[in-house]
């Protein structure tokens, strides 16, 4: 299984993940990211278009490398990954569900506010315009598909260790 962790910067998805990792036995973390990274360290560079999620590549690699982590190792998946565009959403969901892979899709959600002042206040990253850069495109997911698609966890007043045990609660049952 899968359980995916979406949401924009500053919700809490890094922070969660690990905790959620320590409350679903036989889990990892995955964070699909890297797989984005190892792309963008391809020589010389593929055609940049301001995210490496629009290259037509990073969507299967992560469908693909998460399935053969679960074959390999077996257990559950904790993946970390903001996806605010709906057709790649689709397109790593349906991809999963050709390979039968079960996944339990959460958004960490925080109001505008909170999200602000966490990445403003980030103390490990600190303050990044590409990650505010990214409010108004969750808020715009958020109204037309992405909590459609998801359980919302509200984390505005929920630390993550909270918000970790009702994401493993949840996967539980």
């Amino acid at each position: 299984m899968i359980v995916w962790l979406n949401g924009t910067h500053g919700a809490g998805k890094t922070t969660t993940s690990a905790l959620v990792q320590k409350l679903i036995p036989d889990s990892r973390v995955f964070d699909a990211e890297k797989v984005g990274e190892t792309l963008m360290d391809i020589t010389p560079g593929l055609p940049w278009t301001g995210n490496f999620q629009d290259w037509p590549p990073w969507r299967p690699l992560v469908v693909e490398t998460a399935r053969h982590v679960l074959d390999y190792a077996g257990g559950t998946l904790v993946m970390p990954m903001t996806v605010l565009v709906e057709q790649y959403w689709r397109e790593i969901s349906a991809g999963l569900a050709r390979h039968r892979i079960p996944v339990r899709h959460f958004v960490l959600h925080a109001d505008q506010d909170t999200l602000r002042g966490r990445i403003e206040g980030d103390l490990v990253l600190g303050p990044s315009t590409f990650r505010l850069q990214h409010l108004e495109p969750y808020a715009e997911a958020a109204r037309t598909w992405l909590h459609d698609e998801a359980e919302v966890i509200d984390t505005t007043d929920l630390t993550p260790a909270q918000a970790a045990e009702r994401i493993a609660s949840s996967t539980a049952g």
